[in-house]
């Protein structure tokens, strides 16, 4: 039987706070192959933790994360005392740990991400993830060996050759949209297959 990678979802966030440093440490803590974590950027330029374009779900405060400067965004708290974590501070809390998957959840922001994650010679792997493909593109001009994969929210006729186009390395589907002539199909290209979002244990045995 072929290993199955264990991947935390925003850190751990079943166990922790979403996208925050205490999730990160829990995720790692239960032994996860990689943390997968999202990418935003401040007013102010700077990379930081937060699924949502908005702060108002995951902490006390309201607004727009590119409306609100690091410092702005600091101080809020995002659930048991946590704050919004850069993504310096993430990529000094896993190197070394295990390996880190980045979803770009913001044009125009690839090549700073990894210009970060090289200066800050991160040791472990690292794939850079997004729905939006031509931030992959800016990835592989930055990094052309960087790991690649490419996410679909639901599967149009030419996804694989929208895959093979933007040079992905892996392609990530919804796990209950995954049939196998789906999962053929991308293989045949020469593409791994992750899915996502895995979490009940019929789903994993199915995955």
């Amino acid at each position: 039987m072929r290993r199955v990678l264990r991947i935390g979802h925003r850190g751990a966030a079943g166990h922790a706070p979403e996208n925050t440093l205490a999730a990160i440490e829990q995720g790692i803590a239960l032994g996860v192959d990689f943390v997968e974590v999202d990418l935003r950027r401040t007013a102010d330029g700077v990379l930081v933790v937060l699924h949502d374009a908005s702060v108002n779900r995951t902490t006390n405060g309201r607004g727009r994360i590119d409306r609100l400067s690091l410092r702005e965004a600091k101080k809020l708290d995002a659930g048991n005392g946590e704050c919004i974590p850069t993504l310096a501070e993430v990529l000094a809390t896993v190197s070394g740990r295990c390996g880190l998957m980045l979803e770009l959840k913001v044009e125009g922001t690839a090549r700073q991400v990894v210009e970060m994650v090289q200066s800050a010679g991160f040791s472990g792997p690292v794939v850079y993830a997004s729905f939006l493909h031509d931030e992959l593109t800016d990835v592989r001009i930055a990094d052309s060996q960087a790991p690649l994969l490419a996410l679909f929210s639901r599967v149009p006729h030419a996804s694989v050759a929208r895959a093979t186009k933007y040079r992905a390395t892996y392609v990530g589907l919804q796990h209950d949209i995954a049939t196998g002539r789906l999962i053929d199909s991308f293989h045949h290209a020469g593409l791994l297959v992750w899915v996502y979002t895995v979490d009940k244990k019929g789903d994993i045995r199915r995955a």
